[in-house]
Protein backbone atom coordinates (compact mmCIF):
# COMPACT_ATOMS: atom_id res chain seq x y z
CA UNK A 1 0.00 0.00 0.00
CA UNK A 2 1.41 3.45 -0.87
CA UNK A 3 -0.19 6.63 -0.05
CA UNK A 4 0.47 9.57 -2.04
CA UNK A 5 0.49 13.36 -0.92
CA UNK A 6 0.67 16.23 -2.78
CA UNK A 7 1.62 20.03 -2.81
CA UNK A 8 2.95 22.64 -3.84
CA UNK A 9 -0.34 24.16 -5.98
CA UNK A 10 -1.44 27.54 -6.06
CA UNK A 11 -2.35 30.87 -8.01
CA UNK A 12 -0.09 32.26 -10.13
CA UNK A 13 0.28 34.58 -13.16
CA UNK A 14 0.96 33.39 -16.92
CA UNK A 15 4.88 32.78 -17.46
CA UNK A 16 5.54 31.77 -13.92
CA UNK A 17 6.73 28.49 -12.27
CA UNK A 18 5.44 25.99 -9.73
CA UNK A 19 6.80 22.74 -8.29
CA UNK A 20 4.97 20.45 -7.59
CA UNK A 21 5.82 17.58 -4.78
CA UNK A 22 4.54 14.23 -4.19
CA UNK A 23 5.22 12.78 -0.98
CA UNK A 24 5.02 8.40 -0.53
CA UNK A 25 4.50 6.44 2.36
CA UNK A 26 6.10 3.39 2.89
CA UNK A 27 9.37 2.12 2.04
CA UNK A 28 9.00 0.92 -1.41
CA UNK A 29 8.75 3.96 -2.98
CA UNK A 30 11.71 3.14 -5.90
CA UNK A 31 9.86 0.13 -6.93
CA UNK A 32 6.94 2.38 -8.31
CA UNK A 33 6.88 3.93 -11.40
CA UNK A 34 5.53 7.20 -11.05
CA UNK A 35 3.09 9.86 -13.19
CA UNK A 36 1.44 13.08 -13.20
CA UNK A 37 -1.62 14.12 -14.50
CA UNK A 38 -4.10 16.29 -14.28
CA UNK A 39 -7.87 17.34 -14.56
CA UNK A 40 -8.91 20.53 -15.80
CA UNK A 41 -12.80 22.04 -14.72
CA UNK A 42 -15.33 20.24 -17.32
CA UNK A 43 -12.64 17.77 -18.89
CA UNK A 44 -11.10 14.39 -18.37
CA UNK A 45 -8.25 14.03 -16.68
CA UNK A 46 -5.11 13.63 -18.61
CA UNK A 47 -1.54 12.49 -18.56
CA UNK A 48 1.00 14.79 -18.44
CA UNK A 49 4.53 12.83 -17.08
CA UNK A 50 5.97 9.65 -16.15
CA UNK A 51 9.04 8.65 -14.61
CA UNK A 52 10.65 5.49 -14.50
CA UNK A 53 11.88 3.76 -11.09
CA UNK A 54 15.15 5.08 -11.34
CA UNK A 55 14.46 8.02 -13.11
CA UNK A 56 16.82 7.17 -15.38
CA UNK A 57 13.66 7.78 -18.29
CA UNK A 58 10.50 10.18 -18.68
CA UNK A 59 7.60 10.08 -21.13
CA UNK A 60 6.26 13.81 -21.74
CA UNK A 61 2.34 14.59 -23.31
CA UNK A 62 3.26 17.34 -26.15
CA UNK A 63 1.37 19.80 -24.11
CA UNK A 64 3.91 20.11 -21.47
CA UNK A 65 7.28 19.11 -23.30
CA UNK A 66 9.85 21.42 -23.10
CA UNK A 67 7.91 23.44 -19.83
CA UNK A 68 7.69 20.71 -17.09
CA UNK A 69 10.47 18.66 -15.95
CA UNK A 70 9.44 15.52 -13.10
CA UNK A 71 12.51 14.41 -11.43
CA UNK A 72 12.07 11.68 -8.00
CA UNK A 73 14.29 11.13 -4.87
CA UNK A 74 13.79 7.84 -3.84
CA UNK A 75 15.55 8.57 -1.06
CA UNK A 76 13.23 11.19 0.15
CA UNK A 77 10.45 9.23 -1.44
CA UNK A 78 9.10 12.04 -2.99
CA UNK A 79 8.39 12.54 -6.81
CA UNK A 80 8.45 16.55 -8.01
CA UNK A 81 6.73 18.46 -11.32
CA UNK A 82 8.51 21.38 -12.08
CA UNK A 83 6.57 23.47 -14.65
CA UNK A 84 7.67 26.65 -16.10
CA UNK A 85 6.12 29.14 -18.87
CA UNK A 86 2.80 28.46 -17.37
CA UNK A 87 -0.49 28.83 -19.36
CA UNK A 88 -3.70 29.42 -18.19
CA UNK A 89 -4.33 26.09 -20.26
CA UNK A 90 -2.48 24.54 -17.53
CA UNK A 91 -5.37 25.24 -14.59
CA UNK A 92 -6.11 22.02 -13.28
CA UNK A 93 -6.07 19.91 -10.25
CA UNK A 94 -2.68 18.02 -10.50
CA UNK A 95 -2.13 14.54 -9.63
CA UNK A 96 0.32 11.87 -8.73
CA UNK A 97 -0.03 8.22 -9.01
CA UNK A 98 2.21 5.15 -8.71
CA UNK A 99 2.01 2.03 -10.65
CA UNK A 100 4.00 -0.97 -9.11
CA UNK A 101 6.08 -1.72 -12.62
CA UNK A 102 9.13 -0.38 -14.24
CA UNK A 103 7.95 0.99 -17.66
CA UNK A 104 6.41 4.55 -18.84
CA UNK A 105 2.46 4.56 -19.37
CA UNK A 106 0.34 6.79 -19.95
CA UNK A 107 -3.17 4.87 -19.62
CA UNK A 108 -4.47 5.95 -16.18
CA UNK A 109 -5.64 2.47 -15.09
CA UNK A 110 -2.65 1.36 -15.06
CA UNK A 111 -1.83 3.28 -12.26
CA UNK A 112 -2.39 1.69 -8.81
CA UNK A 113 -2.35 4.66 -5.93
CA UNK A 114 -3.71 8.11 -6.70
CA UNK A 115 -3.18 11.57 -4.43
CA UNK A 116 -5.98 13.30 -3.36
CA UNK A 117 -4.86 16.15 -6.19
CA UNK A 118 -3.73 19.88 -5.71
CA UNK A 119 -4.89 22.74 -7.77
CA UNK A 120 -3.11 24.67 -9.82
CA UNK A 121 -4.48 28.13 -11.34
CA UNK A 122 -2.83 30.16 -14.09
CA UNK A 123 -4.26 33.29 -14.40
CA UNK A 124 -3.59 35.39 -17.39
Amino acid sequence: QVQLVESGGGLVQAGGSLRLSCAASGRTFSSYAMGWFRQAPGKEREFVVAITRGGGNTYYADSVKGRFTISRDNAKNTVYLQMNSLKPEDTAVYYCAARRDYGLDPRQYEYDYWGQGTQVTVSS
